[in-house]
């Protein structure tokens, strides 16, 4: 099942539950929510307290994606704060440490995931593929909006495809970065079902419109 998540760092901040339940009426599937921490990448986002608002604003599914250093520190909080979804970076701690925290964020009732900077080959997230519920690979670098879609990452997502039809088949593609119709199409045929997208959607004049051209429709 195709999925769409705008990511709420496009959004007016002003104005964030307004914003939030106008993309659910136009048909999103989940709010996607990025958390950046100075360090393993450079810029600094949302958090916590943020997260916590949020939650009590909507009933949609909230995917947050931790851009942090080490983020098994942080694991439990956010699943606690609202998360229903936590996906941490194969890059940014060891392996042992990232399986720790997809370990907590299940024990917490979640769903978990591992992603993929544009530089770290599929083989990078072999060690997670049947823990997680969830793989999302960068089609840009991490850090900053607004960035072209990186088509030398198609075939890693169709790589990661066919691995997880062999052992984990439940488990979603997420592509990030640079999603707009061409783009969304060139993703879903590689093997990517959940597509996050942040101005696309956000400065569209008819968002369900946007939504809609991502599903191909």
């Amino acid at each position: 099942m195709l999925k769409i998540a705008p990511s709420i760092l496009a959004a007016d901040f002003d104005r964030l539950g307004e914003e939030v339940e106008d993309i659910r009426r136009c048909g999103a599937d989940l709010v996607h929510f990025d958390v950046m921490d100075g360090l393993f990448v450079p810029n600094i986002s949302i958090g916590v307290p943020v997260l916590k608002s949020l939650r009590r604003e909507t009933v949609m599914p909230i995917d947050v994606h931790l851009m942090i250093d080490r983020p098994v520190r942080f694991a439990k909080t956010f699943c606690a704060s609202g998360a229903d979804h936590v996906t941490v970076h194969v890059e940014a701690d060891t392996v042992e440490a990232n399986l720790e925290a997809i370990k907590q964020i299940h024990e917490m009732g979640k769903t978990a995931g591992i992603s993929l900077k544009p530089g770290t080959p599929a083989t990078a997230a072999e060690p997670f593929l049947k823990l997680c519920d969830m793989i999302l690979v960068m089609t840009v670098e991490p850090g900053f909006g607004g960035q072209s879609f990186m088509e030398d990452m198609l075939p890693k997502i169709t790589a990661l495809r066919q691995r997880l039809d062999e052992i984990n088949p439940a488990c979603d593609i997420e592509v990030d970065g640079g999603i707009n119709p061409e783009t969304a199409m060139l993703a879903r045929r590689a093997g990517a079902n959940v597509l996050v997208t942040g101005s696309y959607v956000f400065s569209s004049p008819d968002r369900a419109a946007a939504i809609a051209s991502l599903r191909g429709l």
